[in-house]
């Protein structure tokens, strides 16, 4: 069965591109009759934003998204949390210690800082030099005991080697090994990196295709080779192009907003925002703008996803959410700026004459915010 998961950390809003992860993930299992998993990862304990998980979820429900297994309804691999499986991560790091792919680091942070300080200062890529990697395995196993501070590092093949991924967006990809450092692993804490959890997690959870950005491209190698090393197949990847702002950087909250709520609150409605979003690196077959959820379904395919950036155009998304207001019966587009109308002045006011000027104002609404200012022109003397 095709599994996939949207696996976002806790630590603040749900940004535009982790919904179109989460969009991508969901259409494709619900394509090929499969399971969509929210996961959540919150190993970063020291960055978690209170409540965040219960937006996150939130968001998804707005937009339409159903979650098969997750920390809340559950499900025959949780738990879902990574802070609930710290176990889990221990059992699989003495694996990979007791078979020699990976060894304690006592390093401190300053001598790290002076590493990388030297480094580019001859010019060189910082990455860590292997100090604690040529320690005996006695005295590595003495100073744990004896408690000093340590992280561990999996180790990077002394002979580099090409390593490849067959992406289902970018088709073959091939870094050296010899590009990648010796990965910390586990933190100082006891808290896995992401690295290791998100691997273990995956194989254990039964994913079967994972979906994330362009920008954990670099990351591949460490992966594969944590598949490698405890023995698993890895599974489909496929990484998503970056959204850009018309400028073609990377879009960001300095230059407006990226938050999937601040769009709702804007009168988005979640059709749009969904149908928009699936536009941003997918193309359909046809010259279509407009598609319901159940048409995307049956439309998508990762073969159509494009390798390069995807403009965030915020005139089509206007353009486009007009479009959907339009199409709306009146009922309920009276029904959905009711909210909005109610944090204006003009809420106690005769609702058939408010569907009336709901009617009147109808083919010229871009967001259901407008509604409220608009009231003026019929309620206000």
């Amino acid at each position: 069965m095709v599994r996939l998961r949207f696996a976002p950390s806790p630590t603040g809003f749900l940004h535009v591109g982790g919904l179109r992860t989460a969009l991508f993930c969901w259409l494709y299992s619900r394509q090929q009759s499969g399971k969509f998993i929210f996961r959540l990862e919150d190993t970063d304990q020291k960055r978690l934003v209170k409540g965040a998980e219960t937006d996150l979820i939130h968001m998804l429900e707005w937009a339409g998204i159903e979650l098969d297994e997750g920390p809340e309804i559950g499900g025959d691999f949780g738990p879902y949390r990574q802070s609930e499986r710290l176990e889990i991560y221990r059992q699989h790091v003495r694996k990979l210690l007791d078979e020699d792919h990976a060894y304690p680091c006592f390093c401190s942070t300053e001598r790290l800082d002076n590493l990388r300080d030297e480094q580019r200062a001859n010019g060189e890529t910082p990455r860590y030099d292997g100090l604690c990697r040529r320690l005996k395995k006695e005295e590595s196993a003495r100073r744990v005991v004896s408690g000093e501070t340590h992280v561990v590092r999996m180790k990077i093949p002394e002979i580099p080697e090409t390593l490849v991924l067959n992406d289902l967006i970018r088709g073959r990809v091939s870094i050296e090994t010899s590009q990648t450092e010796d990965q910390v692993i586990v933190k100082s804490d006891g808290f896995p990196t992401y690295h290791l959890a998100v691997v273990v997690d995956d194989h254990l959870m039964q994913i079967t295709h994972v979906v994330r950005g362009e920008e954990w491209l670099p990351s591949f190698p460490k992966h594969l080779l944590l598949y490698r090393y405890f023995g698993w197949d890895p599974p489909e990847f496929a990484h998503l192009p970056l959204i850009l702002n018309p400028d073609r950087t990377k879009l960001s909250k300095r230059q407006g907003d990226v938050a999937v709520e601040d769009f709702r609150d804007q009168g988005f409605l979640a059709e749009t925002l969904v149908n928009f979003i699936s536009l941003l690196g997918w193309s359909p077959a046809d010259d279509r703008e407009l598609f319901t959820l159940a048409e995307l379904i049956e439309e998508f395919s990762f073969g159509r996803v494009n390798k390069s950036g995807a403009v965030f155009d915020r005139e089509k998304l206007n353009w486009m959410n007009q479009q959907y207001i339009q199409n709306l019966d009146q009922q309920d587009l009276v029904r959905r700026v009711a909210p909005f109308v109610a944090k204006t002045v003009y809420a106690e006011q005769d609702m058939d004459l408010l569907e009336k000027a709901v009617k009147i104002l109808q083919p010229r609404l871009v967001t259901l915010a407008e509604t409220a200012k608009r009231l003026a022109l019929f309620f206000d003397e």
